[in-house]
């Protein structure tokens, strides 16, 4: 549904992305993720047909952005990062006025804005001032208007930027049944625990380039065979790393007084017979479970800074 192949885009003497090949599939939610000035926001710009890359190509949808745009924004949905409103408008003027510049039916505006209105739980705004809104709501009736004419693939910069805690529990949610129902998303944020709870695949920028990118799954199991077990105690730290380390297949890797961290390449039987070990040792222990890898892992391990 998304694909680019070798995009480069310069300004000036400053390459912002650099020889860039990637795919995104139907019902993909793909994150894309880096550091400040990573190229992420030129990159989205390029598909969004707002950019021109100054070689390589880009297409959505089999329309490709340069030569078949009115096509392709026919089929995005574009969330810019701080996206304005029209202050002076109410919620729902403002999108009609963007329901008939996407072409959508006279006949069919009132019910589509009221469904956009719905899906972002904005129906109680309809007729606010767009001027009086809060950020967090401000985000949500633009991710409405982005939603407006049933676009095939939704380019969303940042869309979590402001959001209360519930209302990014709305946006997760939305978006999941977004992907279930065959739309493609391609999402830049910064909050990785967010995407750990939706994306199914990611890319990863750093100074313009594709680190690394593909299905969150498969990136996991490539980064080792190793296993992290995180062990709480009951200030029984120290003694919960010397009685782990009698086992030749663990590495402790942190210890304190009340817990300690160790990797293991045991499977889950093994893993159990360490936790027997520990109780049998008179180690008080409250917790013993495995740490979760996700993306902020192969941050780490691609060598990317803090992300935007």
């Amino acid at each position: 549904m998304i694909e680019t192949r070798e995009i480069r885009v310069d300004y000036g003497e400053v390459t912002a992305v650099s020889d860039l090949t990637f795919s995104v599939g139907t019902g993909e939610i793909f994150g894309l993720i880096g550091p400040n000035g990573a190229g992420k926001t030129s990159l989205i710009k390029v598909l969004a047909t707002l950019g021109e890359p100054t070689y390589g190509a880009a297409s959505i949808a089999g329309f490709d952005v340069i030569q078949q745009r009115t096509q392709a924004r026919h089929r995005i949905g574009y969330m810019p990062d701080l996206a304005p409103v029209f202050k002076d408008l109410r919620c729902w003027e403002f999108l009609d006025l963007f329901a008939a510049s996407y072409s959508v039916p006279h006949s069919q505006r009132r019910s589509r804005i009221s469904k956009a209105l719905e899906l972002v739980n904005l129906t109680a705004k309809r007729n606010a001032m767009a001027g009086t809104l809060s950020r967090g709501m401000t985000q949500r009736l633009v991710l409405a208007k982005t939603l407006l004419h049933d676009p095939d693939v939704l380019l969303l910069d940042e869309p979590a930027s402001g959001l209360d805690p519930m209302a990014r529990i709305d946006l997760r949610n939305l978006l999941k049944d977004l992907a279930e129902r065959g739309k493609t998303v391609l999402i830049s944020s910064h909050i990785l625990d967010d995407l750990d709870k939706y994306c199914t695949s990611i890319g990863i920028m750093e100074k313009g380039r594709l680190v690394t990118a593909g299905k969150i799954d498969e990136l996991v199991d490539q980064l080792n065979t190793q296993r992290a077990f995180t062990v709480e105690t009951l200030g029984q730290g120290n003694e919960a790393a010397d009685a782990l380390l009698a086992s030749d297949q663990v590495d402790v890797i942190s210890e304190s007084k009340d817990h300690c961290e160790f990797h293991t390449t045991l499977d889950e039987k093994g893993t159990a017979d360490l936790l027997a070990v520990l109780v049998t040792s008179g180690v008080r222990v409250t917790a013993f479970y495995e740490q979760q890898r996700g993306i902020e892992e192969l941050m780490i391990r691609s060598g990317a800074r803090e992300v935007s």
